[in-house]
């Protein structure tokens, strides 16, 4: 390989006349490279597969591997106790996906591809996370049915629900935007290690699995202040399923605190993507 080939493109962006123009030229750029991801689940979909399948292996060890040995505190099924923690916890693994993607595309040269086309700048970046948020969305669908057959189901109305759901993928919503500036700031498999050893902490150190009043103050602290505990506790109050609330403020405002936290992480992390796609290889 030459060193022409080496060196990353210069970012070529042929800009439309107006904002409406822009826009529609950005959405549909951005579409185009969320189709390519789309294809390529088609192509070769065990990836995808796989993906789908770790989820249901963590329920069946949640609920009848460790199940025994778990309750709820207070009573209540420990099984719609677990559901949407279970639901939560695959939107944070869901990152590992998203910095892998990025980090892969980068690494081959895609992205440096991408960037020598006359595209709106916020096109990769976008795409990418059209096509998280759908497989996101497949997962947590088939998740959901899963659920149902061991045993879980809401209470209540579906508008409910349905917000509880959309409160899970706003969470993802806005970690897919986390996982996009990570994987575009740290160009190699240093990243990709990096992310799946914190999802992990970040996942189990949370109300997803136990109560945080039951952990030492110190600890419960940092897990009442995780975003993805806001989140459980807001889709099991959506859910009618059994929630054990804690005695901080943000635990015992999760409704809020589900919307707040990705309205706090999306402005902030949605334009430092872009900003940084713009500035590689500069």
């Amino acid at each position: 390989m030459n060193d022409t080939a080496r060196t990353p493109a210069p970012h070529v962006e042929a800009t439309p006349l107006g904002p409406l123009s822009r826009l529609g030229w950005a959405a549909v750029d951005g579409w185009t490279v969320a189709r390519r991801d789309v294809l390529h689940w088609w192509r070769q979909p065990w990836e995808l597969l796989f993906g789908l399948l770790f989820p249901v292996l963590m329920v069946l060890m949640f609920v009848y591997l460790l199940g025994g040995a778990m309750s709820v505190p207070g009573g209540g099924d420990h099984t719609e106790h677990l559901m949407p923690g279970m639901f939560a916890m695959v939107m944070v693994f869901g990152l590992g996906e998203t910095v892998t993607a990025v980090t892969t595309d980068a690494t081959r040269g895609i992205t440096d591809r991408f960037r020598s086309m006359p595209m709106a700048a916020s096109a990769v970046v976008v795409g990418r996370c059209l096509a998280d948020m759908l497989r996101s969305t497949i997962t947590l669908t088939v998740l959901v049915g899963f659920g149902a057959l061991v045993g879980w189901q809401w209470h209540g109305s579906t508008g409910a629900a349905l917000a509880g759901f959309g409160l899970l993928l706003l969470l993802r919503f806005a970690l897919v935007w986390v996982g996009i500036h990570v994987g575009l700031v740290m160009r190699g498999q240093g990243g990709i290690a990096v992310i799946q050893t914190l999802e992990f902490p970040i996942g189990f150190l949370s109300n997803a699995f136990v109560a945080t009043a039951t952990m030492p103050v110190w600890l419960g602290t940092v897990a009442d202040w995780n975003p993805m505990s806001s989140t459980v506790a807001a889709a099991r109050q959506l859910f009618g399923n059994p929630t054990v609330a804690g005695e901080s403020w943000i635990a015992q405002n999760p409704l809020l605190m589900a919307v707040v936290w990705p309205l706090v992480l999306v402005p902030v992390f949605a334009p430092l993507s872009v900003h940084r796609y713009r500035s590689l290889g500069g």
